[in-house]
């Protein structure tokens, strides 16, 4: 079954070397790469050429914010596709690992999740969740984060219906999980990344890029983004896990 990964590019050309290696590197070999890059003046002319040129790569001339590479995946054609985001480097082992666990937990995957412990949502992502990554066990969530792993067919759940207002900066993550439970039945999870086996983690340092100011949660429009986004799924409905198990 072949695997598209899709980078994702903005404000870190210095990591897609490490990226493309990472993903050069996995035990899975059926894989095609993908990038999708929006336009930041200080790094649109830095990434390496002789990556860009191994993979199916389109840089916009404007920031079209976070949705804009799930638009970029409708050219995909691949059975499953794995998006990426540019401060996120898996373990070798990590594609294998969600194509074994999509098939027993057929769902949207990523390597870090996020569970709603109560209903205080006024100010997502500062609210009382429980964050899960080092995990024994597949694990159910509300949100999925920095990887997405899902059935490409899934794209047209993803794009049956959008946010009506502009919401660049915050929201992709919530509206994938929420579409498919609306339009798919189907939930969120994270496969089990132990202490023990690093390969197996969908992450293997989130804090070496994903700390620094490029960071889309350091800015004011990503949170107010997400926390607009989020409270209108449940508005709509959403159902979270802990009012489900």
């Amino acid at each position: 079954m072949s695997v598209a990964v899709l980078l994702n590019g903005f404000k870190r050309p210095h990591s897609l070397i490490e990226q493309y290696e990472a993903i050069k590197n996995q035990t899975y070999k059926d894989i095609e790469i993908f990038l999708w890059s929006n336009y930041d003046e200080n790094a649109f002319n830095k990434y390496p050429s002789e990556i860009v040129r191994n993979c199916t790569a389109a840089f916009c001339n404007e920031n079209l914010g976070v949705w804009a590479r799930f638009t970029f995946a409708l050219n995909i054609f691949t059975k499953y596709v794995c998006a990426i985001d540019d401060d996120t480097i898996p373990g070798k082992k990590w594609i294998e690992h969600c194509v074994n666990t999509i098939q027993t937990h057929k769902g949207l995957l990523g390597c870090r999740g996020v569970r709603m412990i109560d209903n205080t949502y006024t100010n997502y992502p500062i609210c009382n969740y429980k964050s899960i990554t080092r995990n024994e066990e597949i694990e159910r969530v509300d949100i999925v984060g920095h990887s997405w792993f899902f059935e490409r067919d899934w794209l047209r759940a993803y794009w049956a219906e959008a946010p009506n207002v502009p919401i660049k900066y915050g929201g992709e993550d919530m509206h994938f999980s929420y579409i498919l439970q609306k339009h798919c039945g189907l939930y969120s999870y994270i496969p089990p990344q132990p202490e023990s086996d690093p390969e197996l983690w969908g992450s293997i340092d989130p804090s070496k890029y994903g700390e620094d100011m490029a960071a889309t949660s350091r800015t004011s429009a990503g949170s107010i983004d997400a926390n607009r986004y989020w409270n209108f799924i449940l508005s709509q409905g959403y159902k979270l896990a802990k009012d489900q198990s």
